[in-house]
């Protein structure tokens, strides 16, 4: 690019051109070059440093406005006032949410029965000593909870215990034999039941041989459904009669091993597993690979930052932020230090993440700066054009002379 111009008023000795603006002829190229090179280097220099300027207003304007920077506290606790108390290290039971053990040994007891009360379905047999006539190996209880017998026709079986039944039928007998012997067996067990719905791979009426519990009852139901294999399901509920239902936390029971959620089942307990929602953290700004990830078990916030493929080139790790919404709406946010702990080996603000956490990590200052030039760039090249295009149909000579009291040209 080969620049001419020259004063029109100050110096009209000093120029970069020929008469009328013209490029100098041959002749006088050669006294001139000195003028016109000088002249050149400054128009050049006025250009370049307009444009550097220009580039540093716009990039300063984009680096002050284009990141986001959480304000550490709570909405209504900023800062100094903000003690922090809803993050913790540690996993906490959320008493609200799940039964806790004590509740769940509570609810085992009620549904603890020290005798087998005999119902619909099950199948009896009955034999008296001595009495060859009276034996019967396969007695069913009807729906109506009767049973038939000889010499005693119909009688009650349903919701009382063997015991209870057999006192009943030697009672009876006794009319007609002196000192009846009974004996009185379950052949199969029919009332001793539960149903399992939602996400199992079986659903259905699960029977137990003996007294159910929660994992008898998700075994004999066939385990989780191949829908839900790859989707991580959290929680269960145990409903009771008509007026009781329990949560059960199945990562507590099943992944940490705390049997002391496996509850005992009573007949006609239904448990069902609801359709999943997956529990999700989220990390976001600087890191490598930034999305949402699943929250499966205990899950740290050095975790999360790991999974997400750590701080990215342009991360600020003195910049690392934890947001937990509120259950008042409002949120929470919590300066991460992770400069700290790599260093001093402090984790005291490893948080332990929960469902729909935020972990923001910033950008550096160059890098927004450099996110601020890129942004510019399209406008530079736009406004480079309109020069150009100006220049070529001589609009640019006549705004230099008219502004920098300067005429000439600019040849590329």
């Amino acid at each position: 690019m080969r620049l001419g111009f020259r004063k029109t008023r100050a110096k009209p000795e000093v120029s970069c051109s020929g008469p009328g603006g013209r490029p100098p002829g041959k002749k006088s190229q050669a006294g001139a070059a000195g003028i016109y090179a000088g002249c050149r280097i400054r128009g050049e220099r006025r250009i370049v440093w307009a444009s550097v300027l220009l580039l540093l207003a716009l990039a300063a304007a984009g680096f002050g406005c284009g990141g986001i920077s959480p304000q550490t506290g709570s909405a209504d606790k900023p800062d100094a006032d903000f003690a922090g108390a809803d993050f913790e290290i540690e996993k906490q039971e959320k008493s609200g949410r799940f039964a806790t053990p004590q509740a769940v040994e509570t609810f085992s007891a009620d549904g603890r029965r020290e005798d087998y009360v005999i119902g619909t379905g099950d199948v009896l047999s009955v034999s008296v000593w001595g009495r060859q006539e009276l034996a019967d190996s396969r007695i069913v209880v009807g729906p109506d909870g009767k049973i038939t017998l000889p010499r005693i026709g119909f009688m009650q079986a349903a919701g009382r215990t063997r015991a209870e039944v057999a006192d009943e039928i030697t009672r009876r007998l006794r009319k007609y034999y002196t000192h009846p012997e009974v004996t009185l067996e379950v052949q199969d067990y029919k009332n001793n039941k539960a149903f399992v719905l939602g996400r199992v791979k079986n659903p259905g009426v699960v029977e137990f041989p003996g007294e159910g519990t929660l994992l008898e009852a998700l075994s004999l139901a066939g385990g989780y459904s191949e829908v839900a294999k790859d989707t991580y399901l959290t929680r269960c509920a145990i409903i009771r009669g008509n007026d009781t239902i329990i949560w059960i936390d199945l990562n507590e029971l099943l992944r940490n091993g705390n049997m002391r959620l496996n509850a005992r089942i009573r007949n006609n307990d239904l448990i069902y597993i609801p359709e999943s929602r997956t529990e999700m953290v989220y990390v976001m700004g600087e890191v490598r690979e930034p999305g949402a990830y699943q929250l499966t078990g205990r899950l740290t916030v050095m975790d999360a930052l790991m999974m997400a493929g750590g701080p990215a080139r342009g991360g600020d790790k003195e910049e690392i932020y934890l947001v937990r919404a509120g259950e008042d709406g409002r949120g929470r946010v919590m300066p991460v230090p992770l400069s700290e702990m790599i260093e001093t080996g402090n984790f005291a603000r490893n948080f332990v993440m929960e469902d729909d956490d935020i972990l923001y990590v910033a950008a550096t200052g160059m890098t927004r700066f450099n996110y601020a030039v890129n942004d510019y760039m399209p406008f530079l090249k736009v406004l480079k054009l309109g020069t150009d295009v100006l220049e070529n149909f001589g609009i640019m000579p006549k705004f230099r002379e008219e502004v920098w009291d300067q005429e000439g040209f600019v040849d590329h």
